[in-house]
């Protein structure tokens, strides 16, 4: 999506993500507050407390709250090409973390800048051909022994693949398997990549949810994310 289509949505999103999920039962800051605890737990087992964060996509910051606890001590970068989301990231929460915009294609940051990145459901928005480009600038404002979680929507999941259909802010996405994401991580130079398998019982089956933990590698959750650990060179 170009910035003005982010921009037209920007105040829309909230309500859009929730309507287009409702089969889920759940809302927005489930999924947020998910992924965030996904990455703090991952991070926790291996003794890592990252100073400088990146969220990349960041658009309206529905990460930042979740980050801001999980990580009370780090600095967090939210970076976006949409000037809109980022003002409404901002005024939802003020000085919580650095409001950075970019042009889309080459970050506006030093090499090894950043501890942690992260990206929520980002790249299949982001035309294929610029996909392994920008996962390459997220290597390179990775700190060697950084960690990179990038989430995104499991095409073969038929409520992810529904609500996708219904959202107006998806009408030009493009799923992503995990199979061609580890194959562009790789060919951005980020490979040995983790894939899990997430959200596999909408809340309607929640107290089924315990099992999931079991069922990480079956690729049929809603969602799944990529996690690389940047080598030292």
């Amino acid at each position: 999506m170009l910035e003005a289509e982010f921009d037209q949505f920007a105040r829309e999103y909230q309500e859009q993500h929730a309507a287009s999920i409702r089969l889920s039962g759940e809302n927005p800051d489930f999924f947020a507050k998910y992924k965030i605890d996904d990455v703090a737990a991952a991070l926790a087992r291996a003794g890592v407390r990252p100073r400088r964060i990146l969220d990349f996509g960041a658009g309206v910051g529905n990460s930042l709250g979740h980050m801001r606890r999980a990580f009370p001590d780090s600095e967090i970068v939210l970076l976006d090409p949409s000037r809109e989301s980022l003002d409404i990231a901002e005024k939802r929460f003020p000085g919580q973390g650095v409001f950075a915009h970019f042009d889309g294609q080459t970050i506006p940051f030093a090499d090894g800048s950043f501890d942690l990145a992260f990206a929520a459901c980002v790249f299949h928005h982001i035309p294929e051909d610029l996909q392994v480009g920008l996962l390459a600038e997220i290597g390179r404002v990775l700190a060697d022994g950084g960690s990179f979680f990038l989430f995104e929507h499991n095409p073969w999941n038929p409520l992810t693949t529904h609500a996708v259909r219904n959202c107006a802010f998806d009408e030009n996405a493009v799923l992503i398997t995990s199979h061609d994401m580890r194959r562009r991580l790789s060919a951005a130079g980020l490979s040995d990549t983790r894939i899990v398998y997430r959200i596999f019982f909408p809340r309607l089956l929640a107290r089924l949810r315990p099992l999931e933990r079991f069922l990480t590698k079956i690729p049929v959750g809603a969602q799944y994310f990529a996690h690389v650990v940047k080598p030292a060179v």
